[in-house]
C-alpha cells in the first residue's frame, strides 16, 4: 500500500455547530487536514474549546464531520458507525461498569463481539451459497479465546493479579489502567485517548505518562492523545499538533514545537515565553528592548517587524555593567528546582528562571546568547502573549491582601 494511504488521514475536515442562544453557525473544527502515521504517538494539544475533543470524536465516529473525509489506511470511514471502526477510545472519566469486576469490565466488549466464521461441511469442505461464495456465520468468541485476550491485556497494564477486584475499590491510576485494558483488548488499529490523566493527582499523572509511553512501545499501534497539558504532550509524543480556534497552528516533534514555535500563541502555550516586539536588522541580527542582538535566524526582510521569543531558562543574570539589558526585580517565586523571577525592563515584565536568588528591588543585568533568541513572523496573536505584567501584578495584589489581614 502507498505510504501516504497508511494510517489515519483527515482531509479538509470541518465541524459546524449552531449556537443555541444566537442561532448562528460556528466552526468547532475548520478545514483541518493532518496525517497520523501508523504506530506513532500523536498528541493534539490546545486550550479548552479549541476543537481537539471534537476532532477525536469525529475519528471515533461519535460525531460526523460537516464536510471533508476521514480515511483509515485509504478507506473512507467518515460515515461508519463507531462499532464498525477499528478504533477504541479511553475516556476522560473511564466509563467503567461499577457492578462488574475488573475481569468482566475488560471482557465486556469481547463478550458482545461476533466474528465471521467460514462454514464447512463434516468433510471440511467449504459450504457455498447460491453465488458460489463460501457461507459465513457470525459467532461469539469462545470463553477460552476471551480469557486469553483478557489475561494478555491485564498483564500489559500490570493488573493480572486484580481481575476479581471490584473496580470501585481501585485507585484512580488502577481504574485508568482497566479502561486502557478494555480499549486494547479488541486489538484496535488506533487507540484514542481523551484527556485520560486529568482526574489523577500530579504524581500519579507523571507516573502514568511513563506507563502510557511504555504501553505504546509494547503494543506498536497508533495512539492519538488529546490534552490541554503541555507537559503530557512533551513527555509522551512522537509528534504534537497544536490547535487553537478550531484551526491547526503547528505540527512537529516536541523539540520543534518548543524550540521553533511559529507564532505567539504556540510559543506561549508550550512552556513559558518572553515574547517581544522586535525588528530584523539583517540576517542573523535583530533588535528588541532598545538593544541589538546576534541571532541564528535569517530570511526576513530588512527592517521587518517580528515577534522575538526568549525562553525564561535561556536568560543569564549578570552584573548590571555586563548586561545586554538591565532591569529591576519585581517579584520572586520559589519553584523547588529554581526561582521564577519577574524583571521590569522598560515597562515590559520578563520572566527568568534561575537557580540564583535575587531579591525584589534589586537591579540586575541580563545576558542572552544568539541561540536563545527565536524570531517569528507577526501574526494575529502578536501582542497578546508573553508579557508577565499581569503575573507580577497579581502576586503584588495578593501580598497586599495578606498584609491587610
Amino acid at each position: 500500500m502507498d505510504k501516504i494511504k497508511k494510517g489515519v488521514r483527515l482531509d479538509h475536515i470541518s465541524k459546524i455547530y449552531q449556537d443555541p442562544k444566537t442561532g448562528k453557525d460556528f466552526y468547532a473544527v475548520k478545514d483541518t487536514s493532518l496525517t497520523i502515521e501508523p504506530g506513532s504517538f500523536v498528541t493534539l494539544l490546545g486550550p479548552s474549546g479549541c476543537g481537539k475533543t471534537t476532532t477525536l470524536r469525529m475519528i471515533a465516529g461519535f460525531e460526523l464531520p460537516s464536510s471533508g473525509q476521514i480515511l483509515l489506511n485509504g478507506q473512507d470511514i467518515s460515515l461508519l458507525p463507531p462499532y464498525k471502526r477499528p478504533v477504541n477510545t479511553v475516556f476522560q472519566h473511564y466509563a467503567l461498569f461499577p457492578h462488574l469486576d475488573v475481569y468482566d469490565n475488560v471482557a465486556f466488549g469481547l463478550k458482545m463481539k461476533k466474528v465471521a466464521v467460514p462454514q464447512v461441511d463434516k468433510a471440511g469442505k467449504p459450504i457455498l451459497d447460491a453465488n458460489g461464495q463460501q457461507k459465513i456465520k457470525m459467532k461469539h468468541l469462545s470463553a477460552k479465546t476471551i480469557d486469553e485476550k483478557v489475561s494478555r491485556a491485564l498483564k500489559l497494564v500490570d493488573l493480572e493479579e486484580m481481575e476479581d477486584r471490584d473496580v470501585s475499590t481501585l485507585s484512580g491510576g488502577q481504574q485508568q489502567r482497566v479502561a486502557i485494558a478494555r480499549a486494547i483488548v479488541n486489538e484496535p488499529k488506533v487507540l484514542l485517548l481523551d484527556e485520560p490523566l486529568s482526574a489523577l493527582d500530579h504524581k500519579m499523572r507523571k507516573d502514568m505518562q511513563i506507563e502510557l509511553k511504555e504501553m505504546h512501545r509494547k503494543l506498536g499501534i497508533t495512539f492519538f492523545y488529546v490534552t490541554h497539558d503541555q507537559e503530557e504532550a512533551l513527555t509522551m509524543s512522537d509528534r504534537i499538533i497544536v490547535m487553537k480556534d478550531g484551526v491547526i497552528q503547528q505540527c512537529g516533534t516536541p523539540e520543534q514545537i518548543y524550540n521553533e514555535p511559529v507564532n505567539a500563541f504556540v510559543a506561549d502555550f508550550i512552556g513559558e515565553s518572553n515574547i517581544l516586539d522586535g525588528k530584523m536588522l539583517e540576517d542573523f541580527k535583530c533588535s528588541f528592548s532598545g538593544a541589538q542582538f546576534q541571532c541564528l535566524d535569517k530570511g526576513f526582510g530588512i527592517g521587518e517587524s517580528v515577534d522575538v521569543v526568549v525562553r525564561p531558562e535561556d536568560v543569564d543574570i549578570v552584573p548590571v555593567e555586563k548586561g545586554m539589558l538591565s532591569g529591576t526585580v519585581t517579584s520572586v517565586t520559589f519553584k523547588g528546582v529554581h526561582f521564577e523571577i519577574i524583571v521590569d525592563i522598560g515597562g515590559f515584565k520578563w520572566m527568568i528562571q534561575t537557580t540564583d536568588y535575587e531579591p525584589v528591588g534589586k537591579k540586575i543585568g541580563l545576558e542572552i546568547e544568539p541561540d536563545a533568541i527565536h524570531i517569528m513572523k507577526k501574526s494575529k496573536y502578536s501582542g497578546l502573549y508573553g508579557d508577565y505584567s499581569s503575573f507580577s501584578d497579581e502576586l503584588e495584589h495578593l501580598s497586599d491582601i495578606v498584609e491587610e489581614e
